[in-house]
């Protein structure tokens, strides 16, 4: 092995793969492995020697705007993106998903992790607390639980079980790639995302801040129009209902709806082998149609934003003879900030964005930003219909428990809010617009305004408007299907016993009536954890 160097490099090491001979090169004398690039060995670091311990799994198929030997700056210190692992984890309540860390080395010799974090970026870095990690206490604690860690008051808000799926270039530490692994993580007020692996020896804890892309000044990545050639290359496949050719676009897709028979296809677990999926009943096409791009200001930046995912959710029935919300959330998508949420809610437009940390509770009240929010609904949120692809697994009448809070007085456009999934709690933070700025950054045509208005008036016979009426009309009756749609729990007895079965007779009694507040909003748990 002999010693390299290079640009911002404190020192270097240089050797070939034990199993194929290829170069391997460690830019930090620091990291304790490498994944050869030619043969995908698995290499370990033996003193001044190499060796091999296994084969890296193929990295799933994604289109991320970061790459291996990118450049940035954080904090005002330069790094290098100089390896990655891919995580795929399991929660209490069988749910899966992935996510990605890159190995960030900085040219001062620090290694720091940029991951994803519910459809945004995290940089986290290694924590040594000056107290005792409270392992019992954190191992019974319940998901939403607060828990004091080192005098700082954090809350739990993810437990799942992780293996290492895949892994390139060189990494920081040595993952255990036998076995699975629980991880923790842990929010707190002031923005800051903790992750605990409790089982390591000692146990490894990661904290980090929410970070964009466009600020990290980011060279040597492909830029916008290299990325959209590099989709057209990108490995397809087959729908396993109809056939039709469907080839994923989206970074870290994990669910994509096909576009000829709309069945949803799981593509969390890769593109190979028989692909799990459902069919749907065909609904109404979204307001905003899949690929629609927009001028949008999401968290104070105006940008470009495209909708990549639609899915209709609505208001599971919590008693009988109870009116039920429906809403629609367009997934938006932009290459160097993430993923943001617009909905379109019965009492109105918003745009929402998942947030690294949690409010504080101030007595019945939430305080987030400097803000104060006061809770208007707690209700359980069920998807109905999805059309596109989404960075979460969509799974067939997936539930959250949600709360919905609004801002108070002079803050009232503001919201918040909270979404738990199996063992996971989500916080998302927005505000609301009006409806014609929602067209305006769309370029929707002003005779649309009657389906996009919520406090539309009744309906004129004035000639001239009949456009918008029919638009109204239109909307009317999505409404009432929408309705009937989440009403109906019973569609599996229905489509194996038939309507007029005593089976699906029984099942529709026993579903009762609806439930309801007056709408309600906020994106959906993504699934996109981050570790």
């Amino acid at each position: 092995m002999s010693e390299t160097g290079g640009p911002g490099a404190q020192r270097a090491w240089r050797s070939t793969c034990t199993f194929c001979g290829a170069p391997v090169e460690f830019r930090s004398a620091a990291s304790p492995m490498a994944v050869c690039s030619f043969c995908k060995s698995t290499l370990v670091r033996d003193g001044d020697a190499l060796r091999r311990i296994g084969q890296s799994a193929e990295l799933f198929d994604d289109h991320s705007p970061l790459a291996l030997g990118a450049r940035g700056q954080h904090q005002g210190l330069a790094f290098t993106l100089i390896g990655r692992l891919q995580f795929a984890y399991r929660d209490a309540e069988g749910e899966e998903g992935r996510w990605t860390e890159w190995h960030a080395l900085f040219d001062s010799g620090r290694s720091g992790t940029l991951s994803e974090d519910n459809g945004a970026y995290v940089m986290s870095f290694d924590w040594r607390p000056s107290r005792l990690l409270p392992m019992v206490e954190l191992a019974s604690s319940l998901i939403g639980q607060s828990v004091i860690i080192d005098s700082q008051p954090w809350v739990l808000s993810s437990r799942v079980q992780a293996r290492v799926h895949a892994a390139e270039g060189e990494l920081a530490l040595k993952p255990d790639l036998s076995k699975a692994f629980a991880v923790l993580e842990l929010r707190n007020t002031a923005g800051e995302v903790l992750s605990v692996e409790p089982d390591a020896q000692p146990p490894r804890l990661d904290v980090g801040r929410s970070v964009q892309l466009a600020d990290l000044r980011l060279s040597g990545i492909p830029d916008a129009k290299q990325a959209s050639e590099g989709q057209l290359k990108a490995k397809g496949i087959e729908c396993p209902n109809c056939g039709t050719s469907l080839t994923p676009s989206l970074d870290s897709a994990q669910s994509i709806v096909c576009t000829s028979c709309h069945s949803v296809i799981d593509i969390s677990k890769g593109l190979g082998g028989d692909l799990a999926y459902y069919r749907q009943d065909n609904m109404l096409e979204p307001l905003i149609p899949l690929g629609k791009v927009g001028r949008l200001k999401v968290d104070g930046r105006p940008d470009s934003w495209q909708v990549v995912g639609y899915q209709e959710r609505c208001e599971a029935p919590d008693g009988p003879r109870e009116e039920q919300a429906f809403w629609r959330e367009y997934l938006l998508y932009n290459r160097m900030q993430g993923f943001a949420f617009l909905v379109d809610a019965q009492d109105g437009w918003s745009i929402v964005r998942p947030v690294t940390g949690v409010p504080a509770v101030k007595g019945d009240k939430l305080v987030y930003q400097g803000k104060t929010f006061r809770q208007r609904y707690t209700y359980t949120a069920m998807t109905t219909y999805v059309l596109g692809e989404f960075y979460w697994p969509v799974r067939k009448n997936q539930r959250s428990l949600n709360s919905d809070y609004a801002g108070m007085g002079s803050d009232s456009r503001l919201l918040l809010n909270r979404e738990q999934t199996g063992s996971e709690i989500t916080w998302s933070f927005g505000e609301t617009l009006e409806a014609r700025a929602v067209m305006q950054a769309f370029g929707i045509a002003p005779q649309q305004v009657g389906a996009f208005k919520r406090d539309a008036m009744p309906i004129s016979v004035e000639p001239k408007k009949w456009m918008t009426q029919l638009m109204w009309i239109v909307f009317f009756l999505a409404i009432v299907w929408l309705m009937n749609r989440c009403d109906d729990d019973c569609s599996d007895v229905r489509e194996n016993y038939g309507q007029y079965s005593s089976e699906y007779q029984q099942c529709s009694a026993n579903q009762g009536g609806g439930s309801s507040h007056g709408g309600s909003y906020g994106g959906y748990n993504s699934g996109g954890f981050h570790k």
